[in-house]
């Protein structure tokens, strides 16, 4: 498929796989605990954890859904224990495209999404005409099919590690906690509250541990009422108290690591971009996939280059919107193993400024969304790597 030149834009950004990248947080974790991990040409701790870890034995990292880095600095008042702690590699990048599955998978592996194969929330099951959405993901594709790298749970406990993850109980057994969380002793939280109690008890697993929890509630609050209001202003400094908790409740020869998978921003009325009322934008297409900040357009047979066209003339500058190719050759995914591909629609559609590509028929639900993420802006990529020591070690 051929499409002219489409250049990434300057307010997009390509995530910093294997320096600074969400993916690089457990391998680097891992290393700090005495297993490095095999990456390749990656270093085995690119984040410098093995020195700012100060030689814990046991790390718990918990993944604030939604927690960008600049809301945290636009919110510092409510949220004095996370901006007290201290950060030991800067800002980090969420993968392509910056939405929950995508950033879990790419933690959990330590590979960005062209590697390991979860590239959407929502994606094509190439060669079924149907989608999958990660979310609502049981058993059908098998997740050892259709996510078939180990993941760094699965590295770690081969070299002795105890490692536990921790989640909402109803996420057990689904295919993503199957896929992302495989190698793990995966326990159910029956709240934000519960989900510290059992980090906490995880610590004490074995002489070396890995634990990892997953907070939703505030990534929830931001999509539902935006991140601009009180509602998520109050999730927020839920999420600190409970971040409090950990720091004072940690063994002594024990490290706490605070990260996110995406920022989010508001997408005001005058932003949304109604897919429906182009009805041009049709022609060609046998499947959308994707969500509104990032889209994958599956074309006809013999339609790619009139779709892409055709999108990218609608669409103009709301939106970066490249063949499957250029997306590929833009390094946006890393690098992409050839049997994924097809999982990345024929055109790939990212969103720019506050714009969202709804489609009100298509998907009501998410289309009456606040506040959104997915594309490659500066706030839906800056997620933060905050740090905290037991008393033997800070």
């Amino acid at each position: 498929m051929t499409s002219p030149a489409g250049a990434l834009p300057a307010d997009l950004q390509v995530p910093a796989y294997g320096a600074a990248s969400l993916a690089d947080v457990l391998p680097s974790a891992t290393a700090a605990l005495g297993t490095p991990l095999n990456r390749g040409d990656v270093p085995a701790d690119p984040l410098g954890l093995t020195e700012a870890l100060q030689g814990a034995r046991r790390v718990a990292v918990l993944l604030v859904d939604g927690l960008g880095a600049d809301l945290i600095r636009a919110h510092a008042e409510l949220a004095p224990t996370l901006s007290a702690l201290t950060s030991p590699a800067g800002d980090l990048a969420a993968p392509c495209p910056s939405t929950t599955p995508v950033s879990l998978t790419t933690l959990t592996t330590g590979l960005p999404p062209g590697s390991h194969g979860v590239l959407g929330f929502v994606t094509e099951v190439p060669g079924e005409g149907r989608t999958l959405n990660h979310t609502q993901w049981a058993d059908d594709p098998d997740p050892a099919d259709w996510m078939a790298q180990p993941t760094v749970f699965e590295r770690a406990a081969a070299d002795g590690i105890a490692v536990t993850a921790v989640g909402p109980w109803a996420y057990a057994g689904s295919g993503l906690t199957e896929a992302a969380y495989r190698g793990g002793n995966y326990t159910g939280s029956v709240g934000p509250g519960d989900l510290t109690a059992l980090m906490r008890t995880a610590l004490d697993a074995g002489p070396r541990a890995l634990v990892y929890g997953y907070l939703a509630e505030l990534d929830l609050t931001g999509h539902v009422r935006g991140v601009d209001s009180p509602s998520w202003r109050a999730q927020l400094q839920q999420v600190d108290a409970l971040v409090a908790q950990l720091v004072d409740e940690l063994p002594d020869d024990a490290a706490l690591l605070v990260t996110a998978d995406h920022g989010m921003l508001d997408v005001p009325a005058h932003t949304r971009f109604d897919l429906d009322e182009e009805p041009d934008l049709a022609d060609g297409v046998r499947l959308l996939a994707g969500e509104p900040r990032a889209r994958y357009v599956h074309a006809e047979p013999g339609a790619e280059d009139d779709v892409l066209e055709r999108w990218r003339g609608v669409l103009g500058d709301r939106a970066w919107v490249v063949g499957r190719d250029e997306a590929i050759a833009s390094g946006v995914f890393g690098p992409v193993d050839a049997a994924l591909a097809a999982r990345i629609g024929d055109v790939v559609a990212l969103a720019r400024g506050s714009w969202a590509l709804v489609t009100p028929r298509l998907e009501p639900g998410p289309s009456r969304l606040a506040a959104y993420h997915g594309s490659l802006t500066a706030t839906e990529l800056a997620i933060p790597l905050l740090l905290a020591h037991g008393r033997a070690l800070g």
